[in-house]
């Protein structure tokens, strides 16, 4: 069902992240602020210049006011804040992985499913304009038939990283695979579709923690299509890569703005008498649009009463190979 009534949204985890996520909403979008930190909820508050501050997500999830709520905080408490947002029947965008159980995914749905709500996960690298015109060129036949896609991602360490909440699996879930990890096997799966064969390990070579820092993974799709990817806090540098293979052409997508270099798209299409291809190359030095795209088309799904995507179904699929190659791995995080 359709209204042209602007919705109304909380913020609840007032970090980096929720910071980012104010930035990104329309003003009259905001409604109020929640963190155990009351302080922070209301640094929020003065810089939005709007809403309300409180520590007690209890008082966002009874305000009748209130639409929905951005869920911004550390892993472990991400799926339990979601559940009770959607319980009281608010929307929820939850950041990734959305949970750390696919046990947790699943309860969502279905309480989703009860209320009547829509849950989008914050999967923001799909909007990225490298990833966005990666799509276009995809939908346009410019590709041909996909073969395969190798990924990597990674970022480096600081003095103390084996200490920070990311190390400790009560909070996140697991290390590297389930922080940028799910990223990759969500774009992986955006391309590619449906990964019918898992394969792969985690490792820890480098940090003294007891979650995984490095991952490699070997997806493929019925038909046999690969997408091969490696996530690691070890990379010193941070990096992302990403190519798409076709049996035309080849997509390369670098960087992603920031310490990661300027975000930019290589297409390499093949000729008929093949040889040196032809390239074409576009770079976006200011930047991604990715948060505000992403929080638009989330107030849109309120509005229109949609399913979004990606949601749960697409946060449940990332999780699931997590929890597959952390099996297979000896790690037991999830149990």
């Amino acid at each position: 069902m359709t209204s042209d009534r602007q919705p109304r949204l909380a913020i609840i985890g007032c970090g980096l992240i929720g910071r980012k996520r104010l930035a990104a909403l329309p003003a009259s979008a905001f409604a109020a602020a929640c963190d155990l930190d009351l302080a922070r909820a209301e640094q929020l508050v003065q810089s939005a210049r709007a809403g309300y501050a409180t520590s007690d997500a209890a008082q966002i999830f009874a305000d009748p006011q209130i639409d929905g709520v951005i869920v911004c905080t550390l892993n472990a408490g991400l799926a339990p804040l979601a559940l009770a947002a959607v319980r009281a029947g608010k929307h929820v965008l939850v950041e990734k992985p959305g949970a750390i159980r696919v046990a947790e995914i699943d309860e969502l749905r279905a309480a989703a499913k009860e209320a009547g709500v829509r849950v989008r996960v914050g999967f923001n690298h799909r909007y990225h304009p490298a990833l966005l015109k990666a799509r276009e060129l995809l939908a346009s036949g410019a590709l041909g038939p996909l073969m395969f896609i190798r990924g990597r991602y990674g970022h480096g360490g600081r003095v103390g990283y084996d200490r920070e909440w990311r190390a400790d699996p009560k909070l996140s879930g697991g290390g590297e695979l389930i922080d940028q990890g799910v990223h990759l096997i969500d774009l992986a799966r955006w391309f590619l579709g449906e990964f019918t064969s898992v394969e792969g390990h985690a490792a820890t070579y480098f940090w003294d923690m007891p979650v995984d820092d490095n991952a490699f993974l070997n997806l493929r799709t019925a038909t046999g299509q690969t997408a091969w990817l490696h996530v690691s806090c070890t990379e010193w540098k941070n990096l992302f890569s990403f190519e798409i293979y076709g049996r035309d052409a080849k997509l390369h997508i670098e960087g992603l703005g920031g310490s990661y270099g300027v975000e930019q798209l290589t297409f390499y299409k093949m000729l008929p008498e093949m040889g040196p291809p032809e390239i074409t190359a576009w770079q976006f030095p200011r930047g991604d649009d990715s948060w505000r795209i992403e929080v638009a088309a989330f107030l849109e799904d309120i509005r229109l009463g949609r399913l979004p995507e990606p949601g749960l179904l697409e946060a449940r699929a990332a999780l699931e190979v997590v929890e597959r190659i952390h099996a297979a791995s000896g790690y037991h995080f999830s149990s």
